[in-house]
């Protein structure tokens, strides 16, 4: 009688069993979907370093502000730290950006320097360090633009809410530039 009471039991119970063992198999595959891979997390924080770039070199202040977050620091090898978006973005409205300035600003990447490393925390996508170098061009009183400086950059990209906000700017070894952008 043993067995039959056991086969009564187990076959009470199979909805429970069946649904233990495809959660199992089923879980990995689940986890794979829900997981971002390196290329895509890439391709995500190249669009938001592009839209960054071209609000940055159009003086677009609002547009740039919505790509920085709250609690953003900017490490400037010659300008110092700023901390928080109200002083960067009052940095910037008042400076390379002001309305009433003589002085331009426009910045390209240097070709084939720029890498993008994924940050993940248990295999779940958190932010990105994007790394290169970049020149900027000077345009002043309306003359022509020239090349002015090189410079390295390393930029911290952190995903909260599904959205991409930098939070951490580094810009360093400021220096003449010698060449254009495709170094």
């Amino acid at each position: 009688m043993p067995f039959f009471s056991e086969l009564v039991t187990m076959k009470k119970h199979a909805p429970l069993l069946h649904c233990l063992l495809f959660s199992l198999f089923l879980a990995p595959v689940l986890d794979a979907f829900a997981q971002e891979t390196d290329a895509e997390v890439t391709a995500a924080i190249k669009q938001q370093d592009s839209l960054f770039w071209r609000a940055y070199n159009s003086c677009d202040t609002i547009a740039m502000a919505a790509l920085f977050s709250e609690d953003v620091e900017f490490y400037h090898d010659k300008g110092g730290l700023t901390l928080g978006l109200p002083a960067l973005m009052a940095s910037m409205s008042t400076g390379m950006c002001n309305p009433n300035g003589t002085f331009r600003l426009r910045r390209e990447e240097v070709t084939g320097t720029v890498k993008i490393f994924p940050l993940k925390k248990d295999k779940e996508v958190y932010g990105a360090i994007i790394t290169g170098e970049h020149v900027f061009y000077v345009t002043q009183n309306g003359e022509k633009e020239f090349l002015d400086g090189h410079a390295l950059f390393a930029n911290v990209w952190r995903k909260q809410n599904g959205r991409w906000q930098m939070a951490r700017v580094f810009s360093y070894d400021h220096g003449p530039a010698t060449k254009p952008s495709s170094r």
